[in-house]
């Protein structure tokens, strides 16, 4: 028996209809908000991310699933949604339009890592990009949708937020975090050795704990914002406050991804154990023009979704759609155009073999059915259907030319 690769999984039954059920709450809220379907290739340049996510992240350094191709091309499989999203929107020249565009999208990531619950090398997100709006109610905006989504789902949560400066404040309070990080790097783990060269802001995110124990008294970029990065944090908080939000400012909190800026958050939760980031995002005003667009505004976010599933609350199934049996293999053949008619207006389940009565009940009841509507051997001969409304218990036969 062949079974999936390691870190991969198979979407079926329960599972498939709580998946459907995330991404139509979730494209729902979306499309209230003004967003927009767009999909992305799965495949793309390794390039993109290497400028996009940046070389020394752990995802460009380690994670990505990265050959070359028949043509010599070196390729990989996206290991995120926005690098993608924004690569779509400079090719298509929407960064030299004056209108503001508002892209979700949903699918397959890839990152190869070790497997873990909730944490898969082939997962799925949904993900909202804004582009060309600067202001600071964009942000607040965008955590509204989210905690929106998570709502109708029944998904509990806590806000973290922190503001991760910007080209005015970010380089000064770098090297005072490399000076204060260079004095205990003995005592730091060896990844964060690595970062303190590479891309320090990550040191903030380890999560060794010997490591965060040490990082206590590390200057706070949120203490070095320049006017307009402080300003805009400031005006986010407030915003959050009148409108009931509850947050966390969290110091330490940073992005995996290089291209970030000002606003940084993440949605967690306590019950999918020690990771329990479940969305996450934030603003990234510089990344357009990483990618040879012109400078535009920017702010996304990205849902886990295999992080998500187990919290959420299903709705009530409700009864839908028919059940169509024959109760005498003559009968079987008149439930053909009943279907195909059906079909046009709604769910139809037909049972090619012909049962018994009870057998026939069965069959209904398992795919959920709201009608059970039978031909036996008196309504092929009549030319009638017997139905049975399976939630009122109401029974009645029919020519089938009415039905």
């Amino acid at each position: 028996m062949i079974n999936p690769l390691r870190g991969m999984k198979d979407l079926t039954f329960d599972e498939s209809n709580r998946f459907v059920h995330i991404v139509t709450t979730a494209t729902n809220v979306a499309k209230k908000y003004g967003y927009n379907y767009i999909e992305t290739p799965i495949l793309e340049e390794t390039s993109l991310f290497k400028r996009s996510v940046g070389e020394s992240s752990d995802i460009v350094g380690k994670e990505m699933y990265q050959f070359d191709d028949k043509g010599g091309n070196d390729v990989c499989m996206r290991p995120e949604g926005t690098a993608g999203i924004v690569r779509a929107f400079v090719s298509a020249k929407l960064d030299r339009q004056p209108m503001k565009q508002k892209f979700y999208y949903y699918g397959p990531m890839f990152r190869y890592e070790r497997p873990q619950k909730g944490r898969l090398r082939e997962f799925h997100q949904f993900g909202c990009e804004s582009f060309g709006e600067g202001s600071v109610y964009e942000d607040f905006t965008i955590i509204t949708m989210i905690s929106q989504i998570f709502e109708e789902l029944g998904i509990g949560f806590d806000l973290l937020i922190n503001s991760l400066g910007c080209v005015t404040c970010m380089p000064p309070y770098k090297q005072n975090l490399v000076n204060f990080l260079t004095e205990i790097k003995e005592d730091l783990c060896e990844d964060c050795n690595r970062r303190i060269d590479t891309n320090p802001i990550r040191v903030l995110d380890c999560k060794n704990a010997t490591c965060q124990s040490l990082l206590v008294n590390s200057p706070k970029l949120i203490d070095n914002l320049c006017d307009e990065c402080d300003s805009d944090f400031k005006q986010l908080t407030q915003l959050l406050d009148k409108a009931g939000i509850s947050y966390q400012v969290d110091t330490n909190l940073v992005r995996g991804l290089d291209y970030y800026n000002k606003t940084a958050f993440e949605f967690v939760s306590n019950e999918i154990g020690s990771q329990s980031a479940i969305a996450g995002g934030g603003r990234y005003d510089k990344l357009v023009e990483f990618l040879d667009g012109k400078p535009t505004p920017a702010v996304g976010f990205a849902i886990g979704i295999e992080r998500i599933m187990e919290l959420v609350q299903m709705p009530q199934m409700q009864k839908e759609g028919i059940y169509l049996g024959a109760m005498t293999p003559e009968a079987v053949e008149a439930l053909l155009p009943i279907a195909t008619a059906k079909r046009k207006e709604q769910k139809v389940t037909v049972e090619y073999a012909s049962k018994g009565f009870k057998s026939h009940m069965k069959g209904a009841d398992k795919v959920n059915a709201r009608y059970a509507v039978l031909i036996g051997e008196d309504e092929l001969k009549d030319g009638t259907l017997w139905i049975k409304d399976l939630e009122s218990k109401e029974e009645k036969t029919i020519p089938v030319e009415t039905f």
